[in-house]
């Protein structure tokens, strides 16, 4: 086993391609081959998870449909069962969450789609792909006093929900740079009524150009692979390689980075990603634990049933602050891939 800060003092990304090649075997290949993964992920898979049954039941997961989950949007509706009972009339059943009593998962679907009804339109309910997306707001937990950033906001599931959470007091400034990805977050700020978010379209690394020392919360769900939605979108088994990965990183360092710098000291950062991917997660907070000294990582609250994060991955040994990062899983939460990891600037 070899330390971390001994790997990324040589080259990163040549070790990960040596290391991945000396494990790759013909029942990899094989694997990867039927369920249409590229071989370099099986590899990495066995490494996370420590069996090839594991690797099987999580390939297994990637193959079933996840379940839509809807959040009540208590900034206009007062009383949630209102809103279930609006939707069973349209021939939907909801299963409340028990970690979450504003989102529902949606058992059975009614018509018209959950795109389409009036309850939408009018801003009655936000729309999820799955329920992981509903995690990072309740970890950060911004009260109505709280100063927030949201980094790469757009489309603004999280940044609704978290003015929802602050009853629409206090002030969050949701920054994405795609145009079109921000009018998408300004549709869903008017559809569902949040009055305390600022949106500015700009470069998220620059925003210490704006702000710095200055936020009491910053929330960064990162640009990633999106490795943990493959129920979703099944060209995600092969879009990504290995160089892709680490240039994500690259983006997700400097993300986080400015995120950290506009944080004020005692804030909070909160950095997640969809993507089960080392690369993009454990290896991006061990990279920030080895360059910065004012910033720690700190436990998460046990809101479900979380996994540990990665502390070894193949032959490195990571900081052991990463013991309070968690992650969630398809096969085990019945959820998206997911990474999460709560920080506090000193």
């Amino acid at each position: 086993m070899v330390k971390y800060e001994i790997v990324r003092s040589r080259d990163l990304g040549e070790y990960l391609r040596t290391k991945i090649l000396s494990l790759m075997n013909q029942r990899i290949r094989e694997i990867a081959l039927r369920y249409g993964y590229r071989s370099y992920m099986i590899v990495r898979y066995l490494d996370m998870l420590g069996s090839m049954d594991e690797v099987l039941k999580l390939l297994e997961s990637f193959e079933r449909p996840l379940k839509p989950v809807i959040r009540c949007n208590k900034l206009k509706v007062h009383d949630c069962r209102y809103l279930v009972n609006r939707l069973s009339k349209l021939g939907y059943t909801l299963e409340r969450l028990e970690w979450e009593p504003t989102a529902y998962r949606v058992l059975r679907e009614g018509s018209p789609s959950l795109g389409a009804t009036h309850e939408f339109l009018l801003g009655f309910y936000y729309l999820y792909r799955g329920s992981a997306s509903l995690l990072p707001p309740i970890i950060l937990n911004p009260s109505p006093k709280d100063l927030v950033l949201d980094l790469a906001a757009a489309p603004g599931g999280k940044t609704t929900h978290m003015a929802q959470i602050m009853g629409n007091e206090g002030v969050i400034v949701a920054v994405d740079i795609s145009r079109i990805r921000i009018r998408a977050l300004r549709s869903n700020l008017e559809r569902l009524g949040v009055r305390n978010t600022v949106i500015l379209r700009m470069d998220g690394t620059k925003i210490n150009d704006v702000f710095k020392n200055y936020f009491t919360k910053s929330l960064l769900d990162a640009p990633c692979s999106a490795e943990g939605l493959i129920q979703i979108d099944k060209t995600r088994k092969v879009k990504t390689e290995l160089r892709d990965l680490l240039k994500f990183r690259e983006l997700q360092l400097s993300l986080l980075n400015a995120a950290i710098n506009a944080t004020t000291s005692g804030g909070y950062i909160l950095y997640t990603t969809c993507s089960i991917a080392p690369e993009e997660n454990e290896l991006v907070i061990a990279e920030i634990l080895s360059t910065r000294d004012d910033v720690r990582v700190v436990p998460i609250p046990k809101i479900i049933n979380f996994n540990d994060a990665i502390l070894e991955y193949l032959g490195m040994e990571l900081p052991q602050d990463l013991k309070y990062c968690v992650r969630t899983y398809p096969h085990i939460q019945g959820m998206e891939g997911f990474f999460l990891c709560l920080m506090r600037r000193y």
